[in-house]
């Protein structure tokens, strides 16, 4: 099957829906070629080895010399990346039925479906006490130690001060783990850089501890008397101190977004089947949970009953025993759900994938430290999903969350500009789903370390962490089963 935006016109297609390059044949000919994601068919008791081999021996059968395209990429051991025209996707998808019926008279082709190869995006002092973490901390000593987690994002800044006391990325039990998975690794640096500065935002929210506070820079998005936003320099309340969630939690660094902040389902795969064979090597897992802070505007019919392959993996995923959090996405105010003709109106739906996987914890928005005057951010999706399921499942803390800074984070941001001294630890605030989630991994990874008999089991917690949640008097739509209260989730238990 190949999926109706696979061979959509490029009109009929934004940049933002999927990847397309346009190459000059000639003077009066061009051809559209589209970067793709072939699904292979693997049945119980299928070699992988021999899928993918057939799969090798029916693409040398279609396209070969000068005129053939790039030669594919296996991506996530069962996905074909591929560059194709929708000609070639359509003699492609001809010639497997083929060779399928050559082989028996109800033969079943080897690729499932044809996917595009969709772009995605990257969507606490005061954040860390709404979601009871400093109380939890004090109470049962749960600062995530012990506990690995991965964040999919643009690279985590491992020179910021912030991840310096816990060694949260250089222990010796993470340090071989950290990856680049942009296509072609085309980042800057590898996977303790980024460029772009949203990984390391959002790693800054799960784990690490800001320095002493003469060597903080924290700005702050204040009105002025126009009621004009603007940057300002904040200071720390006395006592106070600027930590993540899980502040010992060791965070393993899997880069899929580029400078920009951009990447495609792909390079997603492969980092999800990282965290797999990183598991696989022993009796218990190493990776206990993943935070996605990432989507993508997918359009319904590819994504709307959390079947594309993105959600399929992560589902796989959160079986082997690793908890799966993603953000619901930031299209809860005027999101437009992306069509052939961009004409679908009047949806309250906005959650798209990853946030449609039934094993995620898809995580909303709400103020930092007045959710029940506030209430769910505005921008945050709400639910249900379109063929009919609850989401998102919980909210937390995601307007103006402050995090460490780096990159484009810091750039433009005149009170965090290098004429102040370098070595002072540079703090921001963002808002979105993204921080909301990555305060549900902190959350996460604490619990774990004070509950070790739920490592390895992330639908229990899930349901736990529903179950002891704060009703904010929204809609189950918007608000899921309530705003996190990790202190509580530890006391039921």
């Amino acid at each position: 099957m190949i999926s109706p935006m696979a061979v959509q016109t490029p009109e009929q297609l934004t940049p933002q829906q999927a990847t397309m390059t346009v190459t000059h044949v000639d003077d009066d000919t061009k051809v559209t070629t589209r970067m793709v994601l072939l699904e292979l068919r693997f049945n119980p008791g299928d070699n992988a080895k021999a899928v993918n081999d057939r799969f090798r021996n029916l693409w040398r059968t279609v396209f070969s010399g000068p005129t053939a395209p790039p030669a594919p990429t296996l991506v996530a051991r069962h996905y074909w990346r591929c560059v194709l025209t929708t000609d070639q996707m359509r003699a492609l998808a001809a010639a497997d039925v083929a060779a399928a019926e050559s082989r028996s008279p109800h033969g079943v082709p080897s690729i499932y479906r044809i996917w595009p190869d969709y772009v995605l995006r990257g969507h606490l002092d005061r954040s860390v006490t709404t979601v009871k973490a400093d109380a939890a901390v004090r109470t049962y000593g749960c600062a995530g130690n012990g506990i690995v987690w991965a964040v999919l994002d643009s690279g985590i800044d491992a020179r910021h001060p912030h991840f310096a006391r816990y060694g949260n990325l250089t222990d010796p039990l993470v340090k071989q783990w950290h990856r680049d998975f942009t296509i072609g690794n085309t980042t800057r640096g590898g996977p303790l850089t980024d460029v772009h500065g949203h990984g390391t935002h959002i790693a800054g929210i799960i784990a690490g501890v800001a320095p002493d506070h003469d060597e903080l820079l924290i700005a702050s998005n204040e009105p002025t008397d126009q009621d004009l936003p603007r940057w300002a320099l904040r200071t720390l309340d006395p006592g106070t101190v600027l930590s993540g969630v899980a502040p010992q939690a060791k965070l393993v660094s899997l880069k899929v977004l580029d400078d920009d902040g951009n990447t495609v389902s792909s390079a997603v795969l492969d980092a999800i089947d990282w965290v797999r064979r990183v598991n696989s090597g022993g009796r218990s897992i190493q990776i206990h949970g993943v935070n996605l802070s990432l989507g993508s505007d997918w359009p319904p019919s590819d994504c709307a009953a959390g079947q594309s392959p993105i959600c399929r993996e992560l589902d796989l995923l959160a079986a082997t025993g690793v908890a799966v959090v993603v953000s619901a996405g930031n299209a809860g105010a005027a999101g437009t759900l992306s069509g052939p003709s961009n004409d679908v109106r009047g949806q309250l739906s906005t959650i798209t994938d990853p946030g449609n996987a039934a094993s995620a914890i898809t995580v909303g928005s709400v103020h930092r430290y007045k959710p029940h005057t506030y209430g769910v951010s505005f921008d945050s999706s709400k639910g249900p999903t379109l063929d009919g399921r609850k989401k998102p499942d919980l909210v937390a803390p995601g307007e103006r969350i402050t995090s460490a800074a780096t990159g484009s984070f810091v750039a433009g941001v005149d009170v965090l500009e290098p004429h102040n001294p370098k070595h002072l630890a540079r703090y921001r605030e963002d808002s979105g789903t993204s921080m909301a989630a990555a305060h549900v991994s902190g959350a996460i990874a604490a619990f774990m370390s004070a509950r070790t008999e739920y490592i390895g089991q992330p639908q229990l917690i899930k349901q736990l962490l529903m179950d002891s949640a704060t009703d904010l008097g929204r809609h189950e739509f918007y608000q899921g089963a309530g705003l996190i209260d990790l202190m509580r989730a530890l006391s039921n238990v």
